[in-house]
């Protein structure tokens, strides 16, 4: 009888492993594979070879661009090298890259590992630019000043929180939702709504004419933490149109298999013009 039980516990416990092996490949869709969605006038830019995992399009066409991730579990080609931010003006016909040279007393640039970015422009017309940076397996939040004409930023401060728009999309990963909040004078948030997508979300972009929203996706993300060369991760740009309606519009306006674009993390979109980035591989230019 106790070997009975003891077989029966080891199954139980076997079956109970399984399941949770099972649940965690689901929700980081490890089976899913591509289905192609192209799109014909796209370039990998020239000058990114380390990840472009955050970026944000200003209104005047200057898109900012995080590079250099370093994060546990996740790949990185070049894991000796500080992260950078990078410049790329979209209103250029063949825009180039150009690293933004960062100055201040208080910054160690030879820790700056960032991840995520946001900026902000005052009534001044100065723009700020706010990095998620990882020292040293920490995490903070940077505060920059964007200086346009030296092509430069300014190290202001290291902070710890801060909020701004009126509606607030966060992304649940692993539930493969959107979550949408609104956002009250006091700063209170009100749930809205959650919207369920058969994909792994990443960053989000807001189109500030349109008020579209772009999502870097992972169509199959256990390829993500645990790389291989022969089964690359595969990438996927989707647009919601009309997100606070009963029934916002999906598009899969870009997917790929990772021969062309590995892991992709953000889109946003200037003008006709779409730029994708990704956890540690390159970035992706296309005209619409």
């Amino acid at each position: 009888m106790a070997k009975l039980m003891v077989l029966t516990l080891l199954g139980l416990a076997m079956t109970s492993c399984r399941d949770h092996q099972s649940s965690y490949q689901k929700r980081l869709t490890a089976f899913r594979e591509v289905e192609p969605v192209d799109l014909p006038n796209c370039n990998l830019v020239k000058g990114i070879e380390m990840g472009s995992e955050d970026l944000e399009i200003l209104p005047n066409g200057l898109a900012l661009i995080s590079s250099g991730l370093k994060y546990p579990g996740i790949k990185n080609f070049d894991p000796n090298t500080p992260g950078k931010i990078l410049l790329m003006d979209l209103n250029e016909e063949d825009p180039a890259i150009l690293e933004l040279r960062i100055s201040g007393s208080k910054f160690n640039m030879s820790s700056f590992n960032p991840h995520g970015i946001s900026t902000f422009t005052d009534e001044d017309n100065t723009v700020y630019l706010l990095v998620v940076n990882h020292p040293d397996a920490k995490s903070t939040v940077e505060l920059f000043k964007f200086q346009k004409e030296e092509k430069s930023l300014l190290h202001l401060k290291t902070i710890r929180h801060e909020l701004l728009p009126r509606y607030v999309y966060i992304s649940e990963l692993l539930a493969h939702k959107i979550h949408v909040y609104e956002k009250h004078a006091n700063w209170t948030l009100t749930s809205l709504k959650s919207l369920a997508l058969n994909t792994l979300v990443d960053n989000i972009s807001v189109d500030p004419v349109t008020g579209d929203l772009w999502v870097g996706c992972h169509p199959n993300g256990m390829r993500i933490f645990f790389y291989d060369p022969e089964h690359v991760p595969g990438s996927e740009v989707i647009q919601i149109q009309n997100i606070l309606t009963e029934e916002p519009k999906v598009t899969v306006v870009y997917a790929e298999n990772g021969t062309v674009l590995q892991g992709s993390t953000v889109a946003s979109v200037y003008k006709g013009k779409l730029l994708i980035g990704t956890v540690f591989h390159k970035a992706l230019y296309c005209k619409l």
